[in-house]
């Protein structure tokens, strides 16, 4: 009950997310040029935005499959910042590749934010949850300020 129509249909629209994210994870294929590159990371970032605005108010099995979202968009996130994938309309700095470790160590922080989010979300830890979204959109800002133009 309390469910407006548009969001059952945007829950739905996180689980089918979701569930491709998990598929894709499994069949992830790393870009083969720089433009697939940027076409890729581009859209996994628009992905991430999605789910973390709509994240903090779900819970049972809708937080689950935004978790699993995140976690599998993150640990692919390194491979989507090929050397030489600085073309088009690319907003990535040179930065990223000049201070890679840096920049991999947010990814890490990311990673391990969502998949202790995915814990919390499949035990119901609520607090957890909220906490590994904050880190989540943390690691996002940070990553932008340093390495996004």
């Amino acid at each position: 009950m309390g469910f407006s129509k548009f969001s059952s249909i945007a829950i739905a629209g996180l689980l089918a997310a979701g569930t491709i994210a998990a598929f894709a994870q499994d069949a992830f294929v790393a870009p083969a040029t720089p433009e697939e590159a940027v076409a890729l990371r581009e859209q996994t970032m628009r992905e991430n935005g999605a789910t973390l605005r709509s994240a903090g108010s779900l819970t049972g099995a809708d937080a689950v499959a935004a978790m699993t979202t995140l976690r599998d968009n993150y640990s692919h996130m390194a491979e989507l910042f090929p050397e030489g994938s600085n073309v088009g309309e690319s907003e990535a700095l040179p930065a990223i590749w000049e201070n890679w470790d840096a920049f991999t160590a947010i990814v890490d922080t990311g990673l391990a934010a969502a998949e202790s989010g995915l814990t919390a979300a499949e035990s119901g830890d609520a607090s957890a949850y909220a906490a590994a979204l904050q880190t989540i959109g943390a690691t996002c800002g940070q990553c932008h300020q340093q390495f996004r133009g």
